[in-house]
């Protein structure tokens, strides 16, 4: 079976925008001849792909089954438009890069920045999110390169091995919370007091559960659940919680006497973490040219 790409990026569109009045608006089209696109589609696949109503349109299971092998063909030739287009001159690039917190707040708009000042026919598009939200993020190509903790290769995903950094977590606190009136601390001096983290299942989360384990202590009741770094930062700040979190995320409110480590004796974790690829396919221009500035990066 053969597709046409025009007619994937209609139908992608569609999904995306819920029905076929917004999607035609977005494509700069009619809707009869957005209609007659998807007809077009629809007859080449053997079966319905919308189940249409008056407030949108609905996937069928053939359509949910199409929709992803869709949007990866239809991002697979926007990637070669804009590398043969920039090669030629008549486009700009697209750096297209997802991190973890810690390297997105540091590393990376560095590497971002160099790479942009020497090359500014470039652009950027970056994404922040744990490693399950990068990792699918590479394997339907919406990024090409990835920057998170170290972990194993997969069938698709694989490290490059040259490309590291180091940093290290510690427990943070505001400079006026109450544990910093009895000097060093303990861990178990801290356990008691209200945490917040981001969910179960990330590596914050679970590398606060194995360094209360390995004390031989209970873990602490964490009271907020967070992927917001943003709303973690201000727990700390102005709700006196406690939270763990890699040095280079804080580094901001250090210097601004916002927070800070909290002296709790013999703690932190020193972690690995590295660049991602897809294993199949080269890399696009822009990602080596930001693969280059983040070699160059201090370790």
């Amino acid at each position: 079976m053969t597709f046409n790409l025009q007619q994937l990026r209609a139908f992608v569109t569609i999904v995306e925008k819920g029905s076929l009045g917004r999607a035609a608006e977005t494509l700069y089209v009619t809707q009869p001849a957005l209609s007659r696109t998807i007809h077009k589609l629809e007859e080449e696949v053997g079966a319905p792909l919308f189940e249409r109503h008056s407030k949108g349109m609905q996937l069928t299971a053939i359509g949910s089954a199409l929709l992803p092998h869709a949007t990866l063909l239809q991002r697979g030739a926007e990637h070669a438009r804009e590398e043969i287009d920039a090669i030629r001159g008549l486009a700009k690039g697209t750096i297209r890069v997802g991190a973890v917190a810690s390297i997105a707040s540091h590393v990376l708009p560095e590497a971002v920045g160099r790479v942009l000042a020497s090359y500014p026919n470039l652009r950027a598009q970056i994404i922040e999110g744990v490693w399950d939200r990068l990792a699918d993020g590479l394997v339907t190509r919406e990024i090409d390169l990835a920057l998170s903790l170290a972990t194993q290769d997969t069938d698709e995903i694989v490290a490059i091995a040259d490309c590291t950094w180091h940093d290290t977590s510690h427990i943070v606190a505001s400079l006026d919370h109450p544990l910093r009136r009895h000097g060093e601390l303990d861990l178990a001096d801290a356990r008691d007091a209200f945490w917040c983290v981001p969910p179960r299942g990330t590596p914050p989360h679970d590398e606060l559960q194995q360094l209360f384990a390995s004390r031989g202590l209970e873990p602490p009741e964490i009271t907020v659940e967070t992927r917001s770094i943003t709303m973690l930062k201000s727990l700390v700040t102005r709700s006196h919680f406690l939270c763990w979190m890699a040095e280079p995320m804080y580094m901001a409110e250090r210097a601004a006497g916002a927070f800070d480590a909290l002296p709790v004796r013999d703690v932190q974790v020193k972690r690995t973490l590295t660049a991602f690829r897809r294993r199949e396919g080269s890399l696009p221009g822009p990602a080596l040219k930001l693969l280059d500035a983040l070699r160059s990066m201090p370790r």
